[in-house]
């Protein structure tokens, strides 16, 4: 394969003309914030003292340790260092008084506000005691499929969401990611002109324009009540472990710095990655851990792993191609360029049989990045996922992983993401393909342990464990199925599997919209929220199993209906986490007829996720439904037939494998 060659920058001296290299040196390193919010502002040195610093004491100021929401505008910061300002000069002005204050102390007004955060609990101790409002959600069981859910009214109200208040931090220190450039230009390798830049990446996002849509709630006497009650619910939430996972990288730090030297080209796509692909990717773990996957996983990957690298630079590459709708033999070249030195890499060191962890790292990326950033409709020569899973099941064999995490003697203190990503690929990636998954038994083994059987999906990707571990033994079964088992049994099986999903629900009280009161993200009801969402996919998927299943029977459009009312709560548009239920839409989009509420409800949640909704798995998902839709609406029941004008089901799956499509839609 033909490796394009990086451009070299080129000088020209009085008399001759000479080549230089130009070459760019990235430092990352994660900052911890110190001090109050109010001296920063200031930019004055704080003592941190409680509740107030003595600067804020002194002049009186509102002194804030949590994140306020005015922080990451600039707007607003200006406009709080205004009024920080008059305050300070009437502070002055007033001492130079010294009789007049004294006389007066009594009756000069508290400074006003500087925060325009949002209520804390200390505010609502008296709303705490009213009467909890009954429950608007229902109970979804496995056999009450016509039960109509009840719907309440979500477009009254539209508050401004800010995934990054100060209670959605928890304990986990806030920080930025500063990228320092140093370009130095050599001629005749004696160093002449040079430049350094400073760009900084903040982990925070950056609050939306006023008027943005983020979310809807209803706005009434009620939903007051309702939100009071969560609140005091979300101060009870399980204590987050922030080193949940080993990301075998050694334990967490505080900060971290890394250094690499690239080409300016790759420069370019390495700031590209970091700024625009970097939020992106693991939303889910993003908001258990806040930080983690930047500082933990991705940065330090980037530095001592060549192939993971490369990876992300083709990532970079691919993004940009596709968010530009760019088309340049350029941007191909910068993909295939990296995607063959990634592949390099990794059958370098294979041949060495050394650093299994780094390969393994590597190839996981490889997969599941594709899923976040990859078109569907992208011509350039790949290597199917499935081919690359092959390198993954002998290297999480080799790092005997599955052991490791079902073995009851293993003391674990961490659980080995590397095991945790692979298990989500390999249970859906089962699905895509009809097959049993790899580690299968692992799972059923963790599934039937009476001890913990945590994989930690939940914490990746949202959805509790044991469900996963069903849809795992609902793989098992269409395997099964497509091997020749009879009907009998299948219906054994699916009946067994139903009792084994209802077991999951017990003691759930339906959806309820994943945000506190003061309008902080709630990650625990976000999680319970796409449990529900992939447990009726699970349904779905093995209703589907069933001789004479049809998309048109009762309790199928029962099913799609009550999963396009759980998905109702999940937040939508590019911050929201529709990408992470592309296999969910999947499996209900694919059973929706025409007229269905899934069919309106999943067009407007393209429209809510722009351009973001035509690549990635979720771009696959819409370009597959569309045309199993298609396929679906122009059935016409034929004259000769049995009597039955049932739709048909025409599996998804099918339809991609009439197209020659291989995707992973994940």
């Amino acid at each position: 394969m033909a490796v394009a060659q990086p451009a070299k920058s080129k000088a020209t001296s009085k008399n001759t003309t000479n080549n230089a290299n130009s070459k760019t040196k990235t430092q990352m390193h994660r900052r911890s914030r110190t001090g109050c919010y109010t001296c920063r502002l200031r930019r004055k040195k704080c003592d941190e003292g409680t509740p107030m610093c003595t600067a804020c004491k002194h002049l009186g100021l509102v002194c804030e340790y949590k994140r306020p929401m005015w922080w990451g505008n600039n707007d607003a910061r200006r406009q709080h260092k205004d009024d920080i300002k008059m305050i300070i000069k009437r502070k002055k002005l007033s001492e130079k008084s010294s009789h007049t204050i004294q006389t007066s102390v009594g009756s000069i007004g508290s400074p006003p506000g500087l925060s325009h955060s949002l209520p804390t609990s200390a505010t609502f101790s008296d709303p705490f005691d009213r009467r909890r409002s009954a429950s608007i959600d229902s109970h979804f069981s496995f056999n009450n499929f016509n039960s109509s859910p009840n719907m309440p009214d979500y477009g009254v109200y539209n508050p401004q969401i800010h995934h990054t208040h100060p209670d959605f931090m928890f304990t986990m220190s806030p920080y930025e990611i500063d990228v320092k450039t140093e370009r130095q230009m050599f001629v005749n390798d004696v160093p002449t002109i040079k430049e350094s830049t400073v760009s900084t990446f903040s982990t925070y996002h950056t609050p939306p324009p006023p008027g943005t849509v983020l979310s809807s709630y209803p706005f009434d006497g009620e939903w007051t009540e309702q939100v009071y009650s969560e609140r005091r619910e979300s101060l009870s939430e399980e204590a987050l472990n922030p080193n949940f996972f080993d990301f075998s990288h050694g334990p967490a730090m505080t900060s971290r710095q890394v250094d690499i030297e690239l080409e300016e080209g790759d420069q370019r796509l390495l700031d590209h990655f970091i700024q625009h692909v970097l939020p992106t990717i693991f939303p889910i773990l993003e908001s258990n851990q806040h930080g983690s996957v930047g500082s933990d996983l991705v940065l330090p990957a980037l530095q001592s792993n060549k192939g993971y690298l490369h990876c992300c630079l083709m990532i970079a590459a691919q993004h940009y191609k596709a968010t530009m709708n760019i088309q340049s033999e350029e941007i191909d070249n910068d993909i295939m360029r990296h995607r063959h030195a990634t592949i390099l890499a990794l059958c370098d060191a294979l041949n060495r049989d050394e650093n299994h962890q780094q390969i393994l790292e590597a190839t996981l990326g490889l997969i599941f990045f594709q899923c976040c950033v990859g078109r569907y409709d992208d011509s350039l020569p790949d290597i199917p996922w499935h081919q690359h899973f092959q390198a993954v099941n002998s290297l999480v064999t080799k790092l005997d992983l599955p052991r490791l995490v079902s073995d009851p003697s293993e003391t674990l203190a961490q659980t080995p993401f590397n095991m945790t990503l692979t298990a989500w690929i390999d249970i859906l990636g089962a699905t895509m393909q009809g097959r049993a998954p790899i580690f299968a038994h692992t799972y059923r083994e963790k599934h039937l342990s009476q001890g913990s059987s945590s994989l930690g999906l939940r914490e990746l990707m949202g959805c509790d464990d044991k469900v996963m571990y069903l849809i795992s033994e609902i793989a098992c079964l269409e395997a099964l199925k497509r091997e020749g088992l009879d009907d009998i049994t299948i219906c054994q099986h699916v009946h067994a599997l139903g009792d084994q999903i209802n077991l999951t629900e017990v003691g759930e009280t339906g959806p309820k919209m994943p945000f506190n009161a003061n309008g902080s993200l709630s990650p625990k009801q976000l999680s319970r929220n796409i449990t529900d969402a992939f447990r009726l996919a699970a349904r779905i998927y093995l209703c589907s199993l069933v001789p004479g299943f049809s998309p048109s029977q009762s309790s199928c459009i029962g099913l799609v209906e009550k999963l396009t009312h759980v998905l109702q709560h999940i937040p939508s548009g590019p911050g929201g986490f529709d990408r992470s239920l592309s296999w969910v839409y999947l499996i209900g989009g694919s059973v929706s007829v025409a007229g269905s509420s899934f069919r309106q409800f999943f067009s407007d949640r393209i429209a809510q996720l722009g351009d973001a909704a035509s690549f990635g798995s979720f771009g696959g998902v819409v370009s597959i439904l569309q045309e199993v839709w298609q396929q679906t609406d122009s059935f016409q029941p034929s004259p000769s037939a049995t009597g039955s004008t049932e739709v048909p089901y025409i599996s998804w799956r099918d339809t991609m494998q009439m197209r020659g499509s291989d995707y992973l839609l994940i």
